[in-house]
């Protein structure tokens, strides 16, 4: 490549990730504006106002060290996120939601909870709802973690946030997945399907606005470095490489 053909490549490289900041900042600063001011009314809203927080951490922090696209658009997907759990928040203090939402990344794969179930797993009660409660404060907006699908919906505990803190699942959680979720409407995939990462989910349902795929399925483990902030795992911890686009694992079936 000559020497013009390489700063025109250079330049179009800044130009995009020129444009992936601006279009991660504008998900950031309406996060961050409804995070300020908006407090929960009840376990649950304040739960889901929580997690929204950390996500704004996580990205602004991200968004702040980001060098390329990838890394801008990884700062949007968490800034996405937040907004998935404020609107989930707004929801059920009964406050409009809205603009619809750009889907986040495996969010349609992962379907969601269509009616409540209670299971015992390693002797403790796990219940999924479609709908928030005093006993299911837990909210999840549905997408990969550790690259398995979690499905959308109210739990009693988060049960896929050590998966997200390590990007690793255990044999035990395919188990709690088949109890829990096995024929449930819109959560089309099996047990084994969840061990494989694979599964149609439940199309359509998982929310709307435009497609939020526009990261392209590409391998984002490693990429991110060390984001800091409280993104509570989001990223994987920087190093240690899992994490929530890691798409690590470890089954041992």
């Amino acid at each position: 490549m000559n020497r013009s053909n390489k700063q025109k490549s250079a330049a179009l490289e800044a130009t995009r990730l020129d444009d992936a900041r601006t279009e991660a900042r504008r998900w950031i600063e309406r996060l961050g504006s409804q995070v300020l001011t908006i407090a929960g009314s009840d376990a649950a809203s304040t739960q889901a106002i929580a997690d929204a927080s950390e996500r704004y951490n996580a990205a602004a922090s991200a968004i702040s060290q980001a060098t390329t696209v990838k890394q801008a658009h990884l700062a949007r997907e968490s800034a996405l996120e937040g907004l998935h759990y404020m609107n989930a928040a707004r929801e059920i203090m009964g406050m409009t939601s809205g603009p619809e939402l750009p889907l986040l990344e495996g969010q349609r794969n992962a379907g969601k909870v269509t009616e409540r179930r209670t299971i015992e797993h390693e002797g403790q009660t796990l219940t999924a709802s479609p709908v928030a409660s005093d006993e299911t404060p837990n909210y999840y907006p549905g997408g990969n973690v550790a690259g398995r699908p979690v499905p959308a919906g109210w739990y009693s505990r988060p049960w896929w946030a050590d998966a997200m803190a390590t990007g690793m699942w255990t044999a035990a959680s395919m188990m709690m997945f088949s109890a829990m979720f096995s024929g449930m409407a819109g959560v089309n995939y099996s047990p084994e399907q969840f061990a494989d990462g694979s599964g149609e989910g439940a199309e359509g349902d998982a929310g709307g606005g435009e497609d939020g795929g526009d990261m392209g399925g590409e391998d984002m483990g490693g990429d991110m470095g060390d984001t800091g902030g409280d993104g509570g795992g989001f990223f994987g911890g920087g190093d240690d490489g899992g994490g929530f686009f890691d798409g690590g694992f470890d089954f041992d079936f």
